[in-house]
């Protein structure tokens, strides 16, 4: 199978965020968090340092909301009636998005701390 050009990989990989931005509630959230903090790095003047770490923890979480969505997905392909294993998968994989959400919050109370309170 050839190879697609690279402008139509580049294509199919923003389709892909924009059905994830169409199609998943809780990427449309996390989606939002990211505008806030968008609009909180320009307002608060943050440092180049502190505008990389909100943005790496920003998409850090929406690039794990995309892989736990892939894996649910492709579990209900493989298993589409309950199975205590597809459970599980499902449930780790959803693990990996509270953990990489979790320290996403951790690291904007770290950073915004002294722009907003000292």
């Amino acid at each position: 199978m050839r190879k697609p050009p690279i402008h139509r990989s580049f294509l199919n990989a923003f389709r892909g965020v924009f059905l994830m931005v169409k199609s998943e509630r809780n990427f449309q959230i996390e989606c939002l968090a990211l505008l806030i903090n968008l609009f909180l790095v320009f307002y608060l003047q943050l440092s180049k340092l502190d505008a990389a770490l909100i943005l790496i923890v920003s998409f850090g979480v929406l690039s794990t909301e995309i892989l736990n969505t892939a894996i649910e997905r492709i579990c209900d392909i493989i298993q589409p009636e309950f199975d205590r294993r597809i459970g599980f998968i499902k449930d780790v994989s959803a693990g990996a998005v509270i953990l990489m959400a979790i320290v996403s919050v951790i690291v904007g109370i770290l950073v915004y701390w002294k722009y907003i309170f000292i």
